[in-house]
């Protein structure tokens, strides 16, 4: 039997200590936050892996998909070292992912890398 290896997921923290992926989920109901946790922790035993659940945006930025209740939750991340790192969660209000959240998520993943020196 092939053991089960989970990729670690770590939240992506601003300079200033603030961990925004982190800040958003707290936001959200109990019910939803569950929803998104259990994608995520999918997305981290099956990586890699594709659509439905994953589709990759742009550089290395990827994406979770997650349906919370009527809407639709997006939580944007990177891998590196084999650890997922969380950078930017949304509801989505448009059927393409905003360029906005793409780019401050692009954004994070440099300062990330910057900050672990690669």
């Amino acid at each position: 039997m092939k053991p089960i290896r989970k990729l670690p997921a770590i939240f992506y923290c601003s300079g200033n200590g603030h961990e925004p992926v982190r800040e958003w989920l707290k936001s959200l109901d109990s019910a939803d936050r569950k929803t998104i946790g259990e994608d995520i922790a999918y997305v981290q035993y099956k990586w890699p892996l594709g659509k439905p659940r994953v589709d990759h945006l742009r550089e290395s930025v990827w994406k979770v998909r997650s349906k919370i209740g009527n809407r639709i939750a997006r939580v944007l991340f990177a891998v590196s070292r084999s650890q997922m790192i969380l950078l930017h969660g949304f509801v989505k209000k448009t059927q393409q992912t905003p360029h906005s959240d793409l780019e401050l998520a692009i954004k994070r993943w440099k300062e990330w890398k910057h900050e672990q020196g690669q």
